[in-house]
C-alpha cells in the first residue's frame, strides 16, 4: 500500500517498551504508519499541527499533563481529531471519563493486538469503541438522562482528584504530587481535602490506606 493511503498514527506513552509494542502491531498492518512516538503530552501539543495525525493513541498516566487532560485540550482545539485511549487502568472506571473528554474509544493494554486493531478501524471509520459491558453502561446512562447510580465512591472523584488519589496510593507525598502535576502544594492539599469529603474519610491516614488499597487492586471497588 502506498504511503499516501496509510493512516498516520501518533503514539503518546511514557513507557518505551509499550510504545514499541504498539508500534509493532501497526507495522504488521499495511493500512497504518506510526509517524511519531512521544512520551509527554506537552510534546504532542507543540507538534500537533506539524504531525497532523489521522489518529492519536494516548495513555492515561503521563508525566506532566495526563492523558485525560490532553484529550480535553486537543478536542477543544480540534474537535474532529480522532483519539483512542489505550491504558492499563480499569476500563469500568476510565472508559466513560475518556469518552466524556472527547476520545473515541478505550482499550485496556491487556487486550490482544487484534482487539486494538479492531478498535482503531472502528474509530477511524467514525465510530466509538468500548467493550460491550461499558457500551451497555453508557447506553443505560443515556436512557436515564445520565443520572445513573454511582457504582463506586471512586466515580464521584473528578479526573484530577482521581489522579491525586492514585499518586497518593503510590506513596507520593503532597509535595511530590505537586511537582509531578505541576501544581502548588496548596492546590494538591485542596484536592486531597475534597477526596476525603467525597469518600467519607476522616483524615490523611485513612486517605493513604484507602488509596494504597485501591492502587494495589484497581479492579475492586472501595466500600
Amino acid at each position: 500500500m502506498s504511503n499516501n493511503f496509510k493512516k498516520k498514527i501518533v503514539l503518546v506513552d511514557d513507557h518505551p517498551v509499550m510504545r514499541k509494542g504498539l508500534a509493532l502491531i501497526f507495522d504488521s498492518d499495511p493500512a497504518y504508519e506510526v509517524i511519531a512516538q512521544l512520551d509527554r503530552a506537552e510534546e504532542l501539543i507543540q507538534r500537533l499541527d506539524e504531525l497532523a495525525p489521522d489518529l492519536i493513541i494516548v495513555d492515561v498516566s503521563l508525566p506532566g499533563m495526563n492523558g485525560l487532560e490532553l484529550v480535553k485540550h486537543i478536542i477543544s482545539q480540534k474537535e474532529d481529531q480522532k483519539i483512542l485511549v489505550v491504558s492499563r487502568h480499569d476500563e469500568s472506571l476510565y472508559a466513560e471519563r475518556v469518552i466524556r473528554a472527547g476520545a473515541k474509544g478505550y482499550v485496556m493494554k491487556l487486550e490482544a493486538g487484534e482487539v486494538l486493531l479492531k478498535a482503531v478501524r472502528k474509530v477511524l471509520n467514525g465510530g466509538i469503541y468500548v467493550s460491550d459491558e461499558v457500551s451497555e453502561r453508557l447506553l443505560m446512562g443515556m436512557a436515564r438522562g445520565q443520572k445513573r447510580v454511582m457504582e463506586s465512591p471512586i466515580e464521584k472523584l473528578s479526573d484530577r482528584e482521581l489522579e491525586v488519589f492514585e499518586l497518593t496510593g503510590k506513596g507520593n507525598s503532597t509535595r511530590e504530587i505537586a511537582e509531578k502535576l505541576h501544581l502548588s502544594v496548596k492546590t494538591v492539599e485542596s484536592y486531597r481535602a475534597r477526596i476525603k469529603t467525597k469518600l467519607n474519610l476522616e483524615n490523611a491516614t485513612e486517605l493513604m490506606v484507602h488509596a494504597v488499597k485501591w492502587v494495589e487492586n484497581e479492579h475492586s471497588s472501595i466500600k
